[in-house]
């Protein structure tokens, strides 16, 4: 398995583009292969790609809106993954609390996925905790969604929302694309190893099914991102 971080985790640690693309350094610099991103700090994914060239880092997918997966703008959205050289494009939340928001949801996942598929583009959706403390029916939220859209499953959310890993990943493998591997107590997130998530189970699993990214995040890094995610990364090396 490979070692992504998504770049919201370092959102702090920079302030424009020319922070972003050493951002992109010190990502390297950390022992990351990948990155997700959640936003480009007003560069054009022509000067990404070629940094990300330069420093041998893949992208391995990124977090947008998703009005971005809608017929207005998927033709753009479709062409920065292309130059980007990402296999997955995600959103990291939307509406999903009643039938109607779920329903938008399959219905942009559909036409989305539709038009990635002869680019071999998967579009994915990211949880968080109520996806899977909401039923509708027999069904929680979360499977309504993977329908139609292929999952990123972050599995401290997962965790608060008293899903059982081990068993949602595994039994779930033909649908997930990638892993958000985040820690943390009483849902406030931390570094890895420094809360209450069971991350050697999430790893069990991720092996088994034969993931090929897992990908760091934290909402609220201390004291800085790049501080955070290094003591991730030592947690990763000694654990993984």
């Amino acid at each position: 398995m490979k070692l992504a971080v998504q770049l919201y985790s370092l959102r702090h640690d920079y302030s424009d583009g020319e922070g972003f693309l050493k951002i992109l350094e010190k990502v390297k610099e950390i022992g990351f292969e990948g990155v997700e991103f959640a936003g480009y700090a007003g560069l054009e994914p022509e000067v990404i790609k070629a940094k990300l060239d330069e420093l041998g880092l893949t992208a391995v997918g990124c977090h947008m809106g998703l009005d971005d997966f809608k017929e207005d703008k998927i033709d753009e959205t479709l062409r920065i993954a292309k130059v980007l050289g990402m296999k997955y494009v995600g959103i990291g939340g939307a509406p999903h609390t009643t039938e109607e928001d779920v329903k938008i949801l399959n219905d942009v996942f559909a036409f989305a996925n539709e038009k990635g598929e002869k680019d071999g583009i998967k579009f994915y959706y990211h949880n968080h905790t109520e996806e899977f403390e909401i039923m509708f029916g027999d069904r929680y939220c979360m499977d309504v969604i993977a329908d139609k859209a292929y999952l990123e499953v972050d599995t401290y959310w997962s965790f608060c929302g008293g899903a059982d890993n081990y068993k949602y990943i595994t039994e779930n493998k033909d649908r997930i694309v990638l892993l958000h591997i985040k820690d943390g107590i009483d849902r406030k997130p931390t570094a890895l190893g420094e809360g209450e998530n069971d991350l050697l189970t999430v790893f069990k699993a991720a092996k088994e099914i034969d993931m090929e990214w897992l990908v760091l995040e934290n909402d609220d890094p201390v004291p800085t991102g790049v501080e955070d995610v290094t003591r991730s990364m030592a947690y990763f090396k000694a654990n993984l």
